[in-house]
Protein backbone atom coordinates (compact mmCIF):
# COMPACT_ATOMS: atom_id res chain seq x y z
CA UNK A 1 0.00 0.00 0.00
CA UNK A 2 2.53 2.50 -0.88
CA UNK A 3 2.57 5.47 -3.83
CA UNK A 4 4.43 5.50 -6.46
CA UNK A 5 7.83 8.17 -6.58
CA UNK A 6 7.79 10.51 -9.30
CA UNK A 7 10.18 10.47 -11.75
CA UNK A 8 10.25 14.38 -12.84
CA UNK A 9 12.85 16.94 -12.59
CA UNK A 10 12.87 18.91 -9.63
CA UNK A 11 11.13 21.84 -9.26
CA UNK A 12 14.01 24.34 -7.67
CA UNK A 13 17.55 24.12 -8.89
CA UNK A 14 21.19 24.91 -7.16
CA UNK A 15 21.02 27.76 -8.60
CA UNK A 16 18.04 28.39 -5.75
CA UNK A 17 19.21 28.83 -2.18
CA UNK A 18 16.88 26.84 0.61
CA UNK A 19 13.41 27.82 0.89
CA UNK A 20 11.59 28.49 4.07
CA UNK A 21 8.39 26.05 4.89
CA UNK A 22 5.96 29.39 3.84
CA UNK A 23 2.18 29.31 4.68
CA UNK A 24 1.38 28.70 0.72
CA UNK A 25 3.90 26.00 0.90
CA UNK A 26 2.88 24.22 3.80
CA UNK A 27 -0.57 24.21 2.82
CA UNK A 28 -0.44 23.18 -0.47
CA UNK A 29 1.56 20.19 0.95
CA UNK A 30 -1.11 19.00 3.29
CA UNK A 31 -4.07 19.09 1.24
CA UNK A 32 -2.14 16.86 -1.30
CA UNK A 33 -0.98 14.62 1.57
CA UNK A 34 -4.54 14.46 2.32
CA UNK A 35 -5.26 12.66 -0.59
CA UNK A 36 -2.78 9.95 0.77
CA UNK A 37 -4.76 9.82 3.40
CA UNK A 38 -8.34 8.85 2.44
CA UNK A 39 -5.92 6.57 -0.24
CA UNK A 40 -5.05 4.41 3.45
CA UNK A 41 -8.43 4.90 4.50
CA UNK A 42 -10.24 3.67 1.54
CA UNK A 43 -7.66 0.82 1.38
CA UNK A 44 -8.56 -0.85 5.08
CA UNK A 45 -11.98 0.52 5.70
CA UNK A 46 -13.89 -2.55 3.97
CA UNK A 47 -12.35 -5.05 6.89
CA UNK A 48 -14.70 -3.94 9.28
CA UNK A 49 -17.61 -4.54 7.12
CA UNK A 50 -16.41 -7.88 5.56
CA UNK A 51 -18.70 -9.83 7.95
CA UNK A 52 -21.76 -8.09 8.16
CA UNK A 53 -21.98 -7.29 4.25
CA UNK A 54 -21.46 -11.21 3.92
CA UNK A 55 -24.24 -12.46 6.17
CA UNK A 56 -26.90 -9.44 5.03
CA UNK A 57 -25.96 -10.07 0.92
CA UNK A 58 -25.55 -13.88 1.66
CA UNK A 59 -22.51 -13.78 -0.30
CA UNK A 60 -20.98 -16.56 -1.50
CA UNK A 61 -16.58 -16.86 -0.87
CA UNK A 62 -15.86 -16.13 -4.49
CA UNK A 63 -18.68 -12.89 -4.22
CA UNK A 64 -17.26 -11.90 -0.61
CA UNK A 65 -13.65 -12.00 -2.57
CA UNK A 66 -15.04 -9.76 -5.95
CA UNK A 67 -16.68 -7.12 -3.91
CA UNK A 68 -13.36 -6.76 -2.03
CA UNK A 69 -11.31 -7.24 -4.55
CA UNK A 70 -13.02 -4.53 -7.05
CA UNK A 71 -11.48 -1.86 -5.46
CA UNK A 72 -7.99 -2.82 -6.47
CA UNK A 73 -9.57 -3.42 -10.15
CA UNK A 74 -9.96 0.01 -9.52
CA UNK A 75 -6.80 1.05 -8.63
CA UNK A 76 -5.28 -0.82 -10.82
CA UNK A 77 -7.13 1.38 -13.95
CA UNK A 78 -6.73 4.41 -12.36
CA UNK A 79 -2.60 4.04 -11.82
CA UNK A 80 -2.31 2.84 -15.42
CA UNK A 81 -4.49 5.96 -17.10
CA UNK A 82 -4.06 9.06 -14.70
CA UNK A 83 -0.84 9.94 -15.84
CA UNK A 84 -1.66 11.32 -19.28
CA UNK A 85 -4.91 12.95 -17.91
CA UNK A 86 -2.33 14.66 -15.45
CA UNK A 87 0.23 15.86 -18.16
CA UNK A 88 -3.38 17.28 -20.08
CA UNK A 89 -4.99 19.02 -17.40
CA UNK A 90 -2.54 19.42 -14.41
CA UNK A 91 -1.88 17.24 -11.53
CA UNK A 92 -4.38 19.47 -9.11
CA UNK A 93 -7.21 19.42 -11.38
CA UNK A 94 -7.09 15.51 -12.01
CA UNK A 95 -7.04 15.16 -8.53
CA UNK A 96 -10.20 16.88 -7.69
CA UNK A 97 -12.04 14.47 -10.38
CA UNK A 98 -10.26 11.63 -7.59
CA UNK A 99 -11.52 13.50 -4.65
CA UNK A 100 -14.99 13.59 -6.40
CA UNK A 101 -14.96 9.88 -6.96
CA UNK A 102 -13.85 9.27 -3.06
CA UNK A 103 -17.22 11.12 -2.19
CA UNK A 104 -19.31 9.40 -4.97
CA UNK A 105 -17.78 5.90 -3.31
CA UNK A 106 -18.49 6.86 0.21
CA UNK A 107 -21.98 8.03 -0.55
CA UNK A 108 -22.56 4.80 -2.74
CA UNK A 109 -21.41 2.79 -0.28
CA UNK A 110 -23.76 4.00 2.17
CA UNK A 111 -26.75 3.99 0.78
CA UNK A 112 -26.19 1.20 -1.27
CA UNK A 113 -29.20 -1.20 -2.14
CA UNK A 114 -27.32 -4.21 -2.94
CA UNK A 115 -24.44 -6.03 -4.38
CA UNK A 116 -23.45 -4.43 -7.34
CA UNK A 117 -24.14 -1.12 -5.80
CA UNK A 118 -21.04 -1.25 -3.43
CA UNK A 119 -19.25 -3.19 -6.15
CA UNK A 120 -19.86 -0.02 -8.65
CA UNK A 121 -18.79 2.76 -5.85
CA UNK A 122 -15.58 0.39 -4.70
CA UNK A 123 -14.27 0.30 -8.25
CA UNK A 124 -14.64 4.20 -8.59
CA UNK A 125 -13.05 4.61 -4.94
CA UNK A 126 -10.80 2.19 -6.43
CA UNK A 127 -9.62 4.38 -9.39
CA UNK A 128 -9.30 7.12 -6.82
CA UNK A 129 -6.81 5.35 -4.98
CA UNK A 130 -4.78 4.41 -8.30
CA UNK A 131 -4.82 7.86 -9.71
CA UNK A 132 -4.21 9.09 -6.62
CA UNK A 133 -0.71 6.83 -6.13
CA UNK A 134 0.41 8.49 -9.10
CA UNK A 135 -0.97 12.30 -8.67
CA UNK A 136 -0.17 13.08 -5.51
CA UNK A 137 3.41 12.24 -5.22
CA UNK A 138 3.99 13.60 -8.13
CA UNK A 139 2.18 17.57 -7.20
CA UNK A 140 3.74 17.38 -4.44
CA UNK A 141 7.15 16.54 -5.92
CA UNK A 142 6.65 19.48 -8.35
CA UNK A 143 5.30 22.18 -5.72
CA UNK A 144 8.19 21.41 -3.26
CA UNK A 145 11.48 23.29 -3.75
CA UNK A 146 14.54 21.06 -3.40
CA UNK A 147 15.48 21.50 -0.15
CA UNK A 148 11.93 20.35 1.19
CA UNK A 149 10.96 17.77 -1.28
CA UNK A 150 11.90 14.97 0.35
CA UNK A 151 10.38 15.90 3.52
CA UNK A 152 7.40 16.72 1.85
CA UNK A 153 6.90 13.93 -0.96
CA UNK A 154 7.07 11.55 2.57
CA UNK A 155 4.37 13.20 3.55
CA UNK A 156 2.09 11.43 1.47
CA UNK A 157 3.34 7.67 2.32
CA UNK A 158 2.93 8.71 5.56
CA UNK A 159 -0.25 9.96 5.51
CA UNK A 160 -1.41 6.45 3.94
CA UNK A 161 -0.36 4.58 6.75
CA UNK A 162 -2.20 6.96 9.15
CA UNK A 163 -5.28 6.27 6.58
CA UNK A 164 -4.68 2.78 7.28
CA UNK A 165 -5.12 3.53 11.01
CA UNK A 166 -7.85 5.83 11.34
CA UNK A 167 -10.12 3.58 9.25
CA UNK A 168 -9.03 0.77 11.50
CA UNK A 169 -10.27 3.19 14.92
CA UNK A 170 -13.48 4.47 13.08
CA UNK A 171 -14.35 1.20 12.50
CA UNK A 172 -13.41 0.16 16.25
CA UNK A 173 -15.63 3.73 17.46
CA UNK A 174 -18.59 3.18 15.10
CA UNK A 175 -18.70 -0.53 16.60
CA UNK A 176 -19.30 0.83 19.56
CA UNK A 177 -22.10 2.69 19.07
CA UNK A 178 -24.69 -0.58 18.85
CA UNK A 179 -26.15 0.99 15.10
CA UNK A 180 -26.85 -2.82 14.19
CA UNK A 181 -27.94 -3.49 10.77
CA UNK A 182 -26.48 -0.15 9.42
CA UNK A 183 -23.38 -0.03 11.34
CA UNK A 184 -21.50 -1.11 8.05
CA UNK A 185 -23.25 2.05 6.34
CA UNK A 186 -21.83 4.07 8.56
CA UNK A 187 -18.05 2.74 8.64
CA UNK A 188 -18.20 3.31 4.39
CA UNK A 189 -19.81 6.52 4.36
CA UNK A 190 -17.74 8.14 6.85
CA UNK A 191 -15.37 8.63 4.47
CA UNK A 192 -17.56 11.36 2.82
CA UNK A 193 -16.44 14.23 5.29
CA UNK A 194 -12.76 14.19 4.48
CA UNK A 195 -13.57 13.00 0.87
CA UNK A 196 -15.88 16.50 0.58
CA UNK A 197 -12.70 18.60 2.54
CA UNK A 198 -10.37 17.12 0.06
CA UNK A 199 -12.59 18.38 -2.60
CA UNK A 200 -13.76 21.91 -1.20
CA UNK A 201 -9.20 22.63 -0.39
CA UNK A 202 -7.87 21.50 -3.74
CA UNK A 203 -9.87 24.94 -4.78
CA UNK A 204 -8.02 27.10 -2.94
CA UNK A 205 -4.13 25.86 -3.68
CA UNK A 206 -2.00 26.30 -6.64
CA UNK A 207 -1.09 24.37 -9.69
CA UNK A 208 1.90 22.71 -10.08
CA UNK A 209 4.56 25.47 -11.66
CA UNK A 210 6.00 22.25 -13.71
CA UNK A 211 2.84 21.78 -15.19
CA UNK A 212 2.07 25.47 -15.83
CA UNK A 213 5.54 26.16 -17.13
CA UNK A 214 5.07 22.78 -19.31
CA UNK A 215 1.10 24.46 -20.78
CA UNK A 216 3.17 27.75 -21.32
CA UNK A 217 1.66 29.99 -18.49
CA UNK A 218 5.35 31.21 -17.40
CA UNK A 219 3.69 34.54 -15.70
CA UNK A 220 1.22 32.35 -13.27
CA UNK A 221 4.45 29.64 -12.66
CA UNK A 222 6.49 32.70 -11.60
CA UNK A 223 3.27 33.72 -9.05
CA UNK A 224 2.88 30.17 -7.61
CA UNK A 225 6.89 29.75 -6.90
CA UNK A 226 7.06 33.21 -5.64
CA UNK A 227 3.86 32.36 -3.26
CA UNK A 228 5.67 29.43 -2.48
CA UNK A 229 9.00 31.39 -0.80
CA UNK A 230 11.31 31.47 -4.20
CA UNK A 231 13.54 34.16 -5.02
CA UNK A 232 14.83 34.37 -8.31
CA UNK A 233 11.63 32.79 -9.64
CA UNK A 234 12.63 33.63 -13.50
CA UNK A 235 15.81 31.50 -13.02
CA UNK A 236 13.57 28.99 -11.74
CA UNK A 237 11.51 28.78 -14.78
CA UNK A 238 14.32 28.72 -16.74
CA UNK A 239 15.22 25.55 -15.21
CA UNK A 240 12.18 24.21 -15.11
CA UNK A 241 11.77 25.09 -19.13
CA UNK A 242 15.88 23.59 -19.95
CA UNK A 243 14.39 20.45 -17.90
CA UNK A 244 11.29 19.72 -19.81
CA UNK A 245 13.09 20.32 -23.39
CA UNK A 246 15.43 17.43 -21.92
CA UNK A 247 12.54 14.94 -21.24
CA UNK A 248 11.62 15.67 -25.22
CA UNK A 249 12.13 12.89 -27.14
CA UNK A 250 12.43 10.22 -24.13
CA UNK A 251 9.37 9.29 -23.83
CA UNK A 252 9.05 7.35 -26.56
CA UNK A 253 11.69 5.00 -25.45
CA UNK A 254 10.06 1.09 -25.39
CA UNK A 255 10.89 -0.56 -22.25
CA UNK A 256 10.34 -4.20 -23.48
CA UNK A 257 13.44 -4.44 -24.92
CA UNK A 258 16.61 -6.68 -23.86
CA UNK A 259 18.69 -4.41 -22.59
CA UNK A 260 16.32 -2.98 -19.77
CA UNK A 261 15.33 -7.30 -19.28
CA UNK A 262 16.86 -7.06 -15.85
CA UNK A 263 15.19 -3.94 -14.44
CA UNK A 264 11.97 -5.07 -15.53
CA UNK A 265 12.49 -8.32 -13.85
CA UNK A 266 13.41 -6.81 -10.80
CA UNK A 267 10.34 -4.52 -10.86
CA UNK A 268 7.58 -6.74 -11.74
CA UNK A 269 9.01 -9.35 -8.99
CA UNK A 270 9.90 -6.92 -6.10
CA UNK A 271 6.03 -5.64 -6.62
CA UNK A 272 5.01 -9.42 -7.35
CA UNK A 273 6.29 -10.14 -3.07
CA UNK A 274 4.81 -7.26 -1.94
CA UNK A 275 2.14 -8.61 -2.10
CA UNK A 276 2.34 -12.64 -2.25
CA UNK A 277 3.38 -12.14 1.77
CA UNK A 278 -0.21 -11.18 2.15
CA UNK A 279 -0.23 -7.66 3.62
CA UNK A 280 -3.43 -6.84 1.89
CA UNK A 281 -5.33 -10.23 2.76
CA UNK A 282 -4.63 -9.02 5.93
CA UNK A 283 -5.74 -5.29 5.64
CA UNK A 284 -8.64 -6.18 4.03
CA UNK A 285 -9.52 -8.99 6.10
CA UNK A 286 -8.49 -8.17 9.67
CA UNK A 287 -11.46 -8.25 11.68
CA UNK A 288 -12.00 -11.67 9.64
CA UNK A 289 -8.90 -13.00 10.77
CA UNK A 290 -9.01 -11.99 14.14
CA UNK A 291 -12.99 -13.88 14.37
CA UNK A 292 -11.80 -16.86 12.80
CA UNK A 293 -9.09 -17.10 15.60
CA UNK A 294 -11.56 -16.73 17.83
CA UNK A 295 -11.53 -13.68 18.86
CA UNK A 296 -15.07 -11.51 20.16
CA UNK A 297 -16.51 -8.77 17.56
CA UNK A 298 -15.20 -5.52 19.91
CA UNK A 299 -11.47 -7.82 20.25
CA UNK A 300 -11.60 -8.64 16.52
CA UNK A 301 -12.26 -4.75 16.03
CA UNK A 302 -9.92 -3.42 18.34
CA UNK A 303 -6.70 -5.90 17.42
CA UNK A 304 -6.61 -4.20 13.80
CA UNK A 305 -6.37 -0.70 15.47
CA UNK A 306 -2.82 -2.04 17.08
CA UNK A 307 -1.51 -3.36 14.52
CA UNK A 308 -1.99 0.09 12.32
CA UNK A 309 -0.22 1.62 15.12
CA UNK A 310 2.75 -0.45 14.86
CA UNK A 311 2.28 -0.25 11.27
CA UNK A 312 3.09 3.85 11.15
CA UNK A 313 5.83 3.34 13.66
CA UNK A 314 7.89 0.86 11.53
CA UNK A 315 6.87 2.79 8.24
CA UNK A 316 8.63 6.09 10.03
CA UNK A 317 11.23 3.54 11.17
CA UNK A 318 12.15 2.37 7.67
CA UNK A 319 12.14 5.67 6.00
CA UNK A 320 14.38 7.11 8.53
CA UNK A 321 16.97 4.30 7.94
CA UNK A 322 17.18 3.33 4.42
CA UNK A 323 19.51 5.21 2.87
CA UNK A 324 21.74 4.28 6.12
CA UNK A 325 20.93 0.47 6.03
CA UNK A 326 20.04 0.11 2.33
CA UNK A 327 17.79 -0.89 -0.23
CA UNK A 328 18.78 -4.97 -0.31
CA UNK A 329 19.65 -5.48 3.67
CA UNK A 330 15.82 -4.07 4.96
CA UNK A 331 14.05 -6.54 2.37
CA UNK A 332 16.07 -9.41 3.62
CA UNK A 333 15.53 -8.93 7.24
CA UNK A 334 12.03 -7.74 6.51
CA UNK A 335 11.27 -10.83 4.20
CA UNK A 336 12.87 -13.19 7.18
CA UNK A 337 10.91 -11.81 9.71
CA UNK A 338 7.33 -12.17 7.34
CA UNK A 339 8.13 -15.78 6.21
CA UNK A 340 9.16 -16.87 9.99
CA UNK A 341 5.67 -14.88 11.81
CA UNK A 342 3.19 -16.19 8.69
CA UNK A 343 4.82 -19.99 9.10
CA UNK A 344 3.97 -19.30 13.13
CA UNK A 345 0.12 -18.04 12.34
CA UNK A 346 -0.15 -21.17 9.95
CA UNK A 347 0.84 -23.12 12.83
CA UNK A 348 -1.69 -21.30 14.99
CA UNK A 349 -4.68 -21.59 12.32
CA UNK A 350 -3.75 -25.57 11.90
CA UNK A 351 -5.04 -25.55 15.81
CA UNK A 352 -1.96 -26.73 17.54
CA UNK A 353 -1.44 -23.44 18.84
CA UNK A 354 -2.74 -20.60 21.02
CA UNK A 355 -4.71 -18.16 19.22
CA UNK A 356 -3.50 -15.69 21.80
CA UNK A 357 -0.29 -15.53 19.75
CA UNK A 358 -1.90 -14.23 16.84
CA UNK A 359 -1.60 -10.50 17.26
CA UNK A 360 1.91 -10.78 18.27
CA UNK A 361 2.63 -12.37 15.35
CA UNK A 362 0.46 -10.61 13.06
CA UNK A 363 2.39 -7.20 14.55
CA UNK A 364 5.73 -8.88 14.33
CA UNK A 365 4.32 -9.66 10.33
CA UNK A 366 3.00 -5.78 9.88
CA UNK A 367 6.13 -4.27 11.41
CA UNK A 368 8.94 -6.38 9.01
CA UNK A 369 6.71 -5.87 6.23
CA UNK A 370 7.03 -2.01 7.13
CA UNK A 371 10.29 -1.63 7.53
CA UNK A 372 11.18 -3.72 4.47
CA UNK A 373 9.19 -4.64 1.58
CA UNK A 374 7.06 -0.65 2.69
CA UNK A 375 9.56 1.24 2.70
CA UNK A 376 11.95 -0.34 -0.29
CA UNK A 377 9.14 -1.04 -2.83
CA UNK A 378 8.77 2.03 -4.83
CA UNK A 379 12.28 3.71 -4.06
CA UNK A 380 13.99 0.89 -5.85
CA UNK A 381 11.79 0.72 -8.62
CA UNK A 382 12.36 4.55 -9.12
CA UNK A 383 16.08 3.72 -9.09
CA UNK A 384 16.70 1.09 -11.43
CA UNK A 385 15.10 2.47 -14.67
CA UNK A 386 17.06 4.49 -16.97
CA UNK A 387 15.61 7.99 -16.97
CA UNK A 388 14.27 7.31 -20.76
CA UNK A 389 12.00 4.57 -18.90
CA UNK A 390 11.70 5.57 -15.94
CA UNK A 391 8.00 6.81 -15.76
CA UNK A 392 7.04 3.52 -17.67
CA UNK A 393 9.00 1.49 -15.35
CA UNK A 394 7.19 2.87 -12.69
CA UNK A 395 3.80 2.63 -14.12
CA UNK A 396 4.67 -1.18 -14.91
CA UNK A 397 5.94 -1.91 -10.92
CA UNK A 398 2.49 0.49 -9.86
CA UNK A 399 0.36 -1.66 -12.04
CA UNK A 400 1.96 -5.35 -11.23
CA UNK A 401 1.42 -4.22 -6.96
CA UNK A 402 -2.23 -3.68 -7.72
CA UNK A 403 -2.69 -6.29 -9.72
CA UNK A 404 -1.31 -8.84 -7.15
CA UNK A 405 -3.47 -7.25 -4.16
CA UNK A 406 -6.28 -7.89 -6.40
CA UNK A 407 -5.50 -11.35 -7.19
CA UNK A 408 -4.70 -11.80 -3.07
CA UNK A 409 -7.50 -10.32 -1.85
CA UNK A 410 -10.22 -11.77 -3.96
CA UNK A 411 -8.73 -15.58 -3.39
CA UNK A 412 -7.97 -15.33 -0.02
CA UNK A 413 -11.96 -15.61 1.10
CA UNK A 414 -11.89 -18.84 -0.78
CA UNK A 415 -9.43 -20.51 1.26
CA UNK A 416 -10.00 -18.81 4.37
CA UNK A 417 -11.01 -21.07 7.21
CA UNK A 418 -12.34 -21.18 11.21
CA UNK A 419 -8.83 -22.11 13.27
CA UNK A 420 -8.73 -25.83 13.16
CA UNK A 421 -10.97 -26.70 10.57
CA UNK A 422 -8.63 -28.75 7.68
CA UNK A 423 -6.32 -26.16 5.43
CA UNK A 424 -7.11 -23.55 8.03
CA UNK A 425 -3.72 -22.67 7.69
CA UNK A 426 -3.01 -23.14 4.23
CA UNK A 427 -2.81 -19.55 3.09
CA UNK A 428 -0.80 -18.38 5.51
CA UNK A 429 1.66 -20.97 4.56
CA UNK A 430 1.33 -19.94 1.14
CA UNK A 431 2.08 -16.68 2.35
CA UNK A 432 5.39 -17.79 4.72
CA UNK A 433 6.50 -19.95 1.34
CA UNK A 434 6.51 -17.26 -0.78
CA UNK A 435 8.92 -15.26 1.25
CA UNK A 436 11.55 -17.90 1.53
CA UNK A 437 11.36 -17.66 -2.13
CA UNK A 438 11.78 -13.98 -2.14
CA UNK A 439 14.50 -14.18 0.50
CA UNK A 440 16.41 -16.46 -2.12
CA UNK A 441 15.43 -14.51 -5.38
CA UNK A 442 16.58 -10.92 -3.30
CA UNK A 443 19.54 -13.21 -2.09
CA UNK A 444 21.14 -14.54 -5.63
CA UNK A 445 19.29 -11.62 -7.96
CA UNK A 446 18.78 -8.17 -6.33
CA UNK A 447 21.63 -5.39 -6.32
CA UNK A 448 22.29 -3.45 -3.78
CA UNK A 449 21.36 0.22 -5.05
CA UNK A 450 22.39 2.61 -2.16
CA UNK A 451 24.20 5.55 -2.55
CA UNK A 452 24.76 4.36 -6.25
CA UNK A 453 24.31 7.54 -8.91
CA UNK A 454 21.06 7.03 -11.06
CA UNK A 455 23.48 7.60 -14.30
CA UNK A 456 25.87 4.53 -12.83
CA UNK A 457 22.91 2.06 -12.26
CA UNK A 458 22.89 0.93 -15.85
CA UNK A 459 26.68 -0.42 -14.73
CA UNK A 460 25.45 -1.55 -11.46
CA UNK A 461 22.96 -4.06 -12.91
Amino acid sequence: MNASQPDHAPVSAEVSRPVKLSAALLGATLVGALGGLLFGFDTAVISGCQDQLKALFQLTANEQGFMTASALIGAAIGSLAAARPGDRFGRRDCLKVAAAFYLLCALGCALASGLWMIVAARILGGIAVGATSVLGPMYLAEIAPASWRGRLVACFQGNIVIGVLVAYFSNYLIGQLDLGAVEWRWKLGVQALPSLAFLVLLFFIPRSPRWLVMTGKDGEAEGVLRRIGVADTGAQVAVIRNSLHGEQGKRSAPLFVKAHARPVFLAVAVAMFNQLGGINALWYYADTIFAMAGFSKDSSALQPVLLGTANLIATLVGMAIIDKAGRKPLLMWGTAGCGTALALVAWIFSGTAHGGWLVWLLGGFVVCHAFGQGAVIWVFISEIFPTAVRGKGQTLGSFTHWFMAMLVSWTFPLLARDVGEPGAGFPFAFFAAMMVVQLLVVGFLFPETKQVALEDMEKTL
